[in-house]
């Protein structure tokens, strides 16, 4: 094994690592947006709506912050096991040992919307197109998107709400009425995301 094979082989250790760490983000954000939900309950118990709101809203965000980490995760570990074959076979280009650098770099600073770029640009460099049509549509699927829709608010402010069986309508202009199908939908929406991410693991 050559010296650059060696140095390549330390790098993917590194971004395995990596991995391991967007994942634990994911977990810490988890936690954090069920903190947040517990802190809409209290507001609603209080009659603290403005309260109940902002809260709401942070846990929307930390839901989508926990979503992201996993989807980049899931990325990489896509890359990295595509990485491991092509370093098996000695097939790495020089271009791939620089980007791998950047992408080092650019997780170091735990920037998302840096770190979805820089895997977009990894992931082109796989020539393999039918990889690539893969990787298009689970980074479309991950564009970041920080801002909380006003019914994403209402309507996790209405299940917390149901969740511990509070009488909130009142602060809630239709709310209630949306509430169901709505969260169907989100369910869909998760249940689709956890299943591409199942398969994507199951790929890699």
């Amino acid at each position: 094994m050559g010296g650059s094979a060696e140095k390549l082989m330390n790098q993917i250790m590194e971004l395995k690592f990596t991995s391991k760490s967007l994942q634990r983000q994911a977990r810490k954000c988890e936690k954090e947006e069920k903190s947040e939900k517990l802190k809409v309950k209290k507001a609603i118990e209080k009659g603290n709506m403005d309260g109940a709101r902002i809260y709401a809203e942070n846990a929307i965000r930390k839901r989508t912050e926990q979503m992201n980490y996993l989807r980049l995760s899931s990325r990489l570990d896509a890359v990295v096991a595509r990485l491991d074959t092509q370093a098996k076979m000695n097939t790495i280009s020089k271009s791939m040992g620089n980007i791998v650098k950047s992408l080092e770099s650019t997780l170091a600073t735990g920037n998302l919307q840096k770190m979805s770029e820089t895997m977009d640009s990894f992931e082109k460099q796989f020539v393999n197109m039918e990889v690539q049509a893969e990787f298009m549509e689970s980074s479309m699927a991950g564009s970041t998107s920080l801002s909380t829709p006003e019914g994403d608010v209402n309507n996790l402010m209405q299940q917390v709400a149901d969740d511990y069986g509070l009488e909130v309508s009142v602060g809630l202009p239709q709310a209630a009425a949306h509430a169901v199908p709505v969260k169907e939908a989100e369910k869909v929406d998760e249940d689709d995301l956890s299943r591409r991410l199942a398969e994507l693991k199951a790929r890699g």
